[in-house]
């Protein structure tokens, strides 16, 4: 018994990484694309340290307010971490085909999402992307403004064949007139405005997997299954 137990104490541990761990990755990864949040960090400590000093002078209580002031200080120096955080992750995938399908990846509910796209220009490589929730069905475009916009009809016109009375929302990614960026995308559709019951839902999304998708495989680039941003990376937890 003695030699099981000890041969159990030194097995493969399952516990999960550490937040400070979870927190030093989250940094590492930021750093590498922002090379100025370590400044951004230090200056939101030192800024809440110096109001929260300055509160103690006027309190003849300054060693106690400065203490009080630390963990709020580590506080906004995290938030300030999360936020980089999220923006380089973001800026990772800018550009790559399939980033924002990798967006999408960070809603967690009341969207489904096909793994590859649905419609693909051989020649341009735009993309497009096509899910399904409760404000309808929404088709989303990768590729220059005007040009991606006729992948994106076609496919309106095709799912609109099979499905003409559900709500069917066309938003283009990217940078130019009357597109969305990609960090503003998961916002985006998560504030379309619900149409269909759960039950629709769940009807209209066995039609579109009836309807299929583009034979065509995603462009070489990035995995849009794998380069999904790190939601608990972002929030340093």
């Amino acid at each position: 018994m003695a030699r099981k137990n000890s041969d159990a104490s030194v097995g493969p541990s399952t516990s999960k990484p550490r937040w400070y761990r979870q927190l030093w990755q989250a940094y590492r990864m930021t750093r590498e694309v922002d090379p100025s949040v370590l400044w951004w960090m230090l200056t939101t400590v030192v800024g809440t340290l110096v109001v929260f000093l300055i509160i103690g002078i006027f309190t003849n209580s300054p060693v106690f307010w400065l203490i009080m002031g630390l963990p709020f200080g580590v506080l906004g120096a995290t938030i300030i971490l999360a936020r980089r955080a999220e923006k380089a992750a973001y800026g990772r995938l800018e550009g790559q085909p399939g980033a924002s399908l990798a967006a999408l990846g960070t809603i967690r509910r009341g969207w489904e999402f096909g793994d590859e796209p649905v419609a693909v220009d051989p020649r341009t490589k735009d993309l497009v992307f096509r899910g399904v929730g409760r404000p309808g069905i929404v088709l989303i475009g990768e590729g220059p403004a005007g040009r991606v916009d006729k992948l994106l009809e076609s496919e309106r016109k095709r799912t609109t064949r099979v499905l003409p009375t559900v709500p069917i929302t066309t938003i283009q990614v990217g940078h130019g007139a009357g597109q969305v960026e990609l960090r503003s995308l998961p916002r985006t559709v998560q504030r379309l405005k619900p149409a269909l019951t759960k039950q629709e839902v769940a009807e209209v999304s066995k039609r579109m997997r009836a309807l299929g998708a583009t034979r065509l495989p995603v462009p070489k680039g990035v995995d849009p299954m794998r380069a999904r941003p790190d939601r608990k990376g972002m929030r340093g937890r």
